[in-house]
């Protein structure tokens, strides 16, 4: 049973990290293409263009990272402070703590008496490891890496503003908003189809809603560049 508990805590870290890239790329992607399509509607000049897709790509990058970190290691500190607590509660409430894990298992269909011979059993091997479990769902020990997510979302965030920069630097001068589109649709489409896998939704809903949206972000980019 602990092994099957640590598979799928490894499982939920993995995909803790996938979704933080997911997430990174598709920021990556509008807020880039957003700056690039609004400074490129009011200048030709290609190397001011590159600048300032390349300042928001570094800038989003770094952002989204930061705030994949912050966000991890405060859910890690709270559940490194219930563990706490509970380890406190053990010395000084063991009733209680004895109570919550019959009840849990109560609460899964077994009789009163037997839930309380497991409980009494469980918490005599390995107490705080039991508690943690039933009343958080948290392997003792193994906490999601702020580093992993950070990492994630940095790399990815950059890999998602990378396509529509290249696209509007490099391409011909004629052909360069037909490669910034090809380049916003195909990236937009990818992360759909990644973060709906992931979230086990309707693949295709997914990536048209995220076409859609990347194409809405062009257009208001693009008229306000224009307007200004």
């Amino acid at each position: 049973m602990t092994k099957i508990k640590r598979q799928k805590q490894t499982m939920e870290e993995k995909l803790n990290t996938l979704r933080a890239g997911v997430l990174g790329s598709n920021d990556g992607i509008l807020t880039v293409v957003g700056v690039l399509v609004s400074v490129a509607a009011a200048t030709t000049n290609r190397f001011t263009i590159f600048i300032a897709g390349l300042s928001d790509l570094l800038a989003c990058a770094f952002s989204m990272a930061s705030g994949e970190y912050a966000s991890v290691s405060t859910q890690k500190d709270t559940e490194q402070s219930a563990v706490e607590a509970e380890q406190r509660l053990l010395k000084t409430d063991f009733a209680a703590e004895l109570d919550a894990v019959k009840d849990y298992y109560v609460q899964k269909g077994v009789s009163e008496a037997t839930s309380m011979k497991i409980a009494k059993d469980l918490l005599s091997k390995k107490p705080l490891q039991t508690v943690v479990r039933v009343k958080y769902d948290i392997e003792l020990g193994h906490y999601l890496n702020p580093w992993d997510a950070a990492f994630s979302s940095l790399f990815s965030a950059a890999a998602g503003g990378i396509f529509p920069l290249c696209a509007m630097t490099f391409a011909p001068a004629a052909y360069k908003w037909y490669a910034v589109i090809l380049a916003v649709v195909l990236t937009s489409a990818l992360t759909g189809f990644i973060s709906s896998k992931l979230g086990n939704g309707l693949v295709k809903v997914a990536v048209i809603r995220n076409i859609i949206i990347a194409l809405i972000t062009v257009t208001i980019h693009y008229f306000v560049g224009k307007l200004f």
